[in-house]
């Protein structure tokens, strides 16, 4: 099992705002909505591209380079070009800091 990494203090972002850390060498974006944590690898799955700098619109993610969606919550892919989803990291609030972890080696 791979180790928590330190995002931000729990308070450190408003709502619809994200922050992207190195997980093991995998680039993640960290969202808060509506109060709760939510990370996905910050990579579409149609062409690679990053996806963090997309608009956000409520808990979906829209790829700023094809348009397509995805949710932030489960990674599910929404619409095309996209057609697998995105890859949802395990998040946690430990002693006020917001944490995420690498569970694909599980």
């Amino acid at each position: 099992m791979t180790e928590w990494v330190d995002v931000c203090g729990q308070n450190a972002l408003v709502d619809g705002e994200n922050v992207v850390v190195d997980v093991d060498g995998t680039d993640v974006a960290v969202f808060r909505i509506e109060g709760c944590y939510y990370a996905i690898e910050d990579a579409c799955t149609h062409d690679g591209a990053e996806i963090a700098s997309g608009e956000l619109d409520g808990d979906q993610i829209i790829c700023p380079r094809h348009g397509a969606r995805f949710c932030v919550k489960t990674g599910a892919v929404l619409s095309a070009p996209a057609y697998e989803d995105i890859h949802s990291f395990p998040v946690r609030i430990e002693a006020e800091r917001v944490q995420v972890r690498d569970d694909r080696w599980d």
